[in-house]
């Protein structure tokens, strides 16, 4: 009984976050709580306050396109954080060694969010494709989604981030 019970509950969470919509410009930024590649906690509240943050979902640490991705953010990172402000958190469902890995082998930057629950991504709406987050972002400000991607570049990132931050201004 216990075992058809949590069956039945992954079955429902499967379905709904397969049927949830990612946030629309205009949105409220979730205010969701995780971990990063160190084990230490991220209140994404907390960084939103700082200022203005891109959050972007991929879907496998040191994958070809998430690796692409990742250092076109890390290649353009001083640009981005020192003239633009912004801030990162990258998201995927590896775990804090995966992501620490990941993290040291590409001289990532920037923190990166294991998010084994897929927590965030439901809270982003993020669907989910063979349990893996799709690659998609968002900018948050002010508490506000004020730009997303759903289909988010590998390694023309960085520079739709900037397009993005430019018309945002």
């Amino acid at each position: 009984m216990k075992l058809t019970c949590i069956l039945l509950s992954a079955i429902s969470l499967s379905i709904f976050r397969a049927a949830a919509e990612p946030l629309a410009v205009g949105s409220k930024a979730p205010e969701v709580t995780a971990i990063n590649q160190d084990g230490a906690s991220v209140d994404f509240a907390t960084v939103y306050a700082k200022g203005t943050t891109l959050v972007y979902f991929y879907p496998k640490a040191g994958s070809p396109g998430c690796t692409a991705q990742a250092c076109s953010l890390r290649d353009s990172f001083a640009d981005l954080s020192q003239e633009e402000g912004l801030q990162i958190l990258g998201v995927s469902e590896d775990g804090p060694e995966s992501q620490k890995k990941f993290r040291e082998q590409n001289q990532i930057p920037f923190p990166l969010i294991a998010d084994t629950d897929g927590k965030v991504a439901a809270a982003f709406g993020v669907p989910m494709t063979d349990g893996r987050a799709k690659r998609q972002s968002f900018i948050i400000k002010d508490g506000k989604v004020v730009w997303n991607s759903l289909q988010a570049k590998t390694a023309e990132h960085a520079q739709e981030v900037k397009s993005a931050l430019n018309s945002i201004k």
